[in-house]
This record gives structure tokens, C-alpha cells and sequence, in this order.
């Protein structure tokens, strides 16, 4: 796989930092959650792949042996606020003294400076703060955040990631390591990019939900159908517009021109007048294998037994029957082949772990006694 062989130490937090480690772990990098010792439970649905170590970082022996984890590995990710690993003596000044070759990711929501750098967030704020939710919704509605996606996961997990495997690459050249300070507010702007360099082409002109990619145009929209279930429409081109009158028996010579944006509402009454007409499996049958650009609003369970996903294979089962989605994207020589058992448990693979970094049996026994670190069943081992 891609990333086989690189070791990744991911300190347990909520859901960005837990993604962007199992998207390391699906493409081959060893990845070791350190979770606290002093607790069984886990909010991680995201440790596909990893392996899990109960450490007690409150500890002075808790953070030596996080360091000595720290100076066999390539990967450290943490998901704390600003200030909370420099006060227990981990910020990267300290452990890049001691491993220089360690990528040090940060992913926090503000950043590591600024104002809000030391503030409580959660995704909403981060998109708030990041200008996109302002664009986000209908008209004369408040705006509609799209669940916690764009700045958890997509600025951040998934741009700490993109910022993780830049900086091993750069590392082949230079040999260092480097700080990776990822902000979801930052990185949910920069998927944004497109609205803010493409504002003087007048696409986002009109007030929020009017414009032709927030839900103002009739032909990309989405639309409920006889039986309570929706379609999604985006015919933008003409010659899919085309397509999409026809398929809506619908003749353009007695409908106002596609780009009259006054004629927008009375457009849209006109196709939500006629997608109630059948149900959304006729609808498909009608559309299907027409470049209309119609499709069914499929539902989570709907998704994985569509016909496209699954000869694609887009979805995977676990060991105790969780559907999830495939990593991607697909590599065609080094591919993902994240494995189907179950999650680990909190400190699993304690023993393991530390065995295979160096630490002698009595020193994890003695560890363990001290209640520096905690394992699973250590019975097993000790």
C-alpha cells in the first residue's frame, strides 16, 4: 500500500483527528491510537485499521514514554487546543529536538495563532468563521449548515492528511520533519476557493439561495416525488437542459428562456409540479442512461445497494456487519485494503505495541503496576 511502513501516533480526540488517522491507516500506515488509560470508553467510530495504547499522559513516566513512542515514529497527530501539549511538555520544540524526521500535525479549529486560537468550536463555528455559511442555505432563511462535513472532515481531516503525506514527501528530499498547524477554519475557505475567485463571474450576485448553484436555479435543485422521495436535478449545460425538458415532457418553446433568472420561481412550480407526477424509481427510469443530469436522493442504506456502487464496490462490511464507505480515491498500483475486523479496544494492543518499541517485558509490567499505562488483558502478556 502507499504509506506502508510509515508509523503514525494519533492522540485520541473527536472525529477529525480519528478520520484523518484511519485515512493513513487505509492506505497502509501503521497507526497507533494513545488513548488515557484511566477510561474503557471510546466516542472513536473512525479506528478502522489502528491499533490502540493506554497511556496516562497526566504522569511525568506517561509523557517519557509518549517521547520515546515519538522518537521511532514518522506521524505525530494531535487534536488538542492551542497550549495543551506544550504544557505537558510535548510541543514540537521538545520533540523534534529529539526526532527531527517527525511530522508534527496540528489540527485544531482555529489554528495555532489568532484571536480564537485558544477558543472552544465545533464544525458550525469553524464554517462560520471560514465566510462559506453565509452562502450556505435558502433565501430569507437562516443559513443551513451541511451537518459537521465541510470543516471537520473535509478542511480538516482531510487536509491535515493531504498535509501529512506532502510533508513525507518533502521529507524523501530534505530529511526534516516539519509542523503541520492545520485550521478547519482554514481548510474549509480553502475548499471554498472556487466561490471567492469566482465571484466576478456573477455567480454569486443574487442573496443567498437565488444564485445557480445554491438551489435559485429550477435546473439544479433537487425535488420530491409521488412517493415522498426525492431527485436531484443539475442540468446547467443546454444540451442537458435539453435532455431534462424532454424527460419532463415539458416543450421549451412554451417555457421562458433557461437563463431568465426573473422567470426562476415560476420555472421551479413548474418542474415541482411535475416530478410529483411518478415516483422516484420511474423517475430513474426515465433518466437513467440520459445525460439529463437527474438523479435519485439515494438514503444512506439506499446508497450502498445502488447499481452503480455496487459494481463499483464502493462500499465495504466489517466483521459484524457495518457498511462504510470505500477509501478513496484508488490507486491503481498501491490501493487501500483496509482490513473488515472490528475496531480495537482501548488499550488492546498496549503490550504489543510497546514491545515492538523497544520497551523489555518488566518495564510494561512495571508500567502497568504504576498505572502509567493500561492494558487491555494483560494476562496474555504478563
Amino acid at each position: 500500500m502507499a504509506l506502508a511502513g510509515v508509523r503514525v501516533l494519533e492522540l485520541a480526540g473527536l472525529a477529525p483527528a480519528p478520520f484523518c488517522g484511519m485515512i493513513l491507516a487505509d492506505f497502509g500506515a501503521k497507526v497507533i491510537r494513545v488513548d488515557k488509560a484511566n477510561t474503557m470508553y471510546t466516542s472513536d467510530t473512525m479506528a478502522r485499521g489502528k491499533r490502540s495504547i493506554a497511556l496516562n499522559l497526566k504522569s511525568p513516566e506517561g509523557i517519557g514514554v509518549l517521547k520515546t513512542l515519538c522518537k521511532k515514529s514518522d506521524v505525530l497527530i494531535e487534536p488538542f487546543r492551542h497550549g495543551v501539549m506544550e504544557n505537558l511538555g510535548l510541543g514540537p520544540e521538545v520533540i523534534l529536538k529529539e526526532n527531527p524526521q517527525l511530522i508534527y500535525a496540528r489540527l485544531t479549529g482555529f489554528g495555532q495563532s489568532g484571536k480564537y486560537a485558544k477558543a472552544a468550536g465545533h464544525d458550525i463555528n469553524y464554517v462560520s468563521i471560514s465566510g462559506l455559511l453565509s452562502r450556505l442555505g435558502k433565501h430569507d432563511e437562516n443559513p443551513t449548515f451541511p451537518l459537521n462535513l465541510l470543516a471537520d472532515f473535509a478542511g480538516g481531516s482531510y487536509i491535515c492528511a493531504l498535509g501529512i503525506v506532502m510533508s513525507l514527501f518533502e521529507r524523501t528530499r530534505s530529511g526534516q520533519g516539519q509542523v503541520i498547524d492545520s485550521s478547519m477554519v482554514e481548510g474549509a475557505a480553502y475548499l471554498g476557493s472556487f466561490v471567492w475567485k469566482s465571484q466576478k463571474l456573477g455567480l454569486w450576485s443574487s442573496p443567498r439561495g437565488e444564485n445557480m448553484l445554491d438551489g435559485g436555479a429550477p435546473f439544479y435543485s433537487t425535488y420530491k416525488t409521488a412517493d415522498g422521495k426525492y431527485m436531484a436535478v443539475g442540468a446547467i449545460e443546454p444540451q442537458f437542459y435539453k435532455e431534462l425538458l424532454k424527460g419532463l415532457d415539458l416543450d421549451s418553446s412554451d417555457l421562458p428562456n433557461q437563463m431568465s433568472f426573473s422567470d426562476w420561481p415560476d420555472l421551479k412550480k413548474k418542474f415541482t409540479e411535475k416530478f410529483l407526477e411518478k415516483t422516484q424509481e420511474q423517475w430513474c427510469q426515465v433518466f437513467d442512461g440520459t445525460d439529463a443530469c437527474v438523479t435519485p436522493v439515494l438514503s444512506l442504506d439506499d446508497a450502498t445497494m445502488h447499481e452503480h456502487n455496487k459494481e463499483r464496490g464502493s462500499f465495504l462490511c466489517d466483521d459484524e456487519g457495518e457498511v462504510s464507505p470505500w477509501p478513496a480515491p484508488r490507486l491503481s498500483r498501491t490501493p487501500a485494503a483496509p482490513p473488515s475486523s472490528r475496531d480495537p479496544l482501548i488499550g488492546e494492543h498496549t503490550y504489543e505495541v510497546l514491545a515492538e518499541y523497544g520497551f523489555s517485558a518488566k518495564e510494561i509490567s512495571d508500567l502497568q503496576s504504576s498505572g502509567v499505562v493500561a492494558c487491555n488483558n494483560p494476562k496474555s502478556h504478563l
